[in-house]
């Protein structure tokens, strides 16, 4: 989809404050109010705009450790990868899961309130996924950034 500087812009305002009124997006803009609900339901129809949530604060919610898991599978078949796939989206702990290259098959971004709870996770959902053959994890000590605005170029 071709963006113009509007739809950046409209982009830009809705990642930074998604309940932003239309009123106050379309005078940040520099656009009507109708065209700009007319723009904003475009990127919407396009998909170009997926969803509008709350993000919650991440110690306060209680989970506030971050832990990256490393999969590796027993073999890279699809039946396995799909298995795979399937059981990981029941975990609620798991906020995050990329297929990767290399040493292994998969990355989670898992939230935890501490190590025991890790510990839990761990010995009761993550090795029990189908088709696992070892699990690798760092903790998180701090975050440094964590942003949710994406570049438009």
């Amino acid at each position: 989809m071709d963006l113009d500087r509007y739809d950046k812009a409209i982009l830009a305002a809705l990642q930074a404050d998604g309940r932003i009124s239309n009123v106050e997006l379309a005078a940040r803009v520099n656009l009507s109010e109708s065209a700009c609900l007319r723009r904003v339901r475009v990127l919407e129809e396009a998909g170009m705009i997926d969803r509008y949530v709350a993000l919650l604060n991440q110690a306060k919610a209680g989970v506030s450790g971050n832990v990256f898991v490393f999969i590796a599978l027993h073999r890279e078949v699809e039946s396995e990868l799909a298995a795979f796939e399937l059981a990981v989206r029941d975990i609620p702990e798991v906020m995050e899961c990329y297929l990767m290259t290399g040493e292994f098959d998969y990355l989670l971004r898992v939230v935890v309130s501490d190590m025991a709870d890790f510990e839990r996770l761990h010995r009761d959902s993550l090795t029990r996924l189908p088709g696992v053959a070892r699990v690798n994890s760092s903790v998180a000590i701090r975050t440094v950034r964590k942003k949710t605005e994406l570049p438009l170029k």
